[in-house]
């Protein structure tokens, strides 16, 4: 992972971290199901935020590395990957 994107992705699942821990308090306080709910639709687009940073990381610098490197085998290989990843992140 590119430095810059390292940071960013650290810094939003820390935030996702904290998060996940307001969400254990309100189900400890008892708080209202549809805000513990709303709260738990907020932590997942945050998720998927991470997820899509992560993978735009990926396409720009392993598969273009990939494709920059003329090697057929390896180009397949992370396309394979990214085709098997995205079809299983809409799961």
């Amino acid at each position: 992972m590119q430095p810059v994107a390292k940071t960013s992705v650290l810094k939003r699942l820390k935030r996702i971290e904290g998060q996940v821990r307001g969400l254990a308090r309100m189900v400890e306080d008892d708080r209202y199901c549809i805000d513990i709910v709303t709260q738990l639709s907020a932590a997942r687009a945050a998720l998927r935020r991470a997820e899509e940073e992560i993978l735009a990381d990926h396409v720009t610098h392993c598969v273009e590395n990939a494709i920059a490197s003329g090697n057929k085998g390896e180009q397949r290989r992370k396309v394979s990957e990214l085709i098997d990843v995205l079809s299983r992140s809409d799961r």
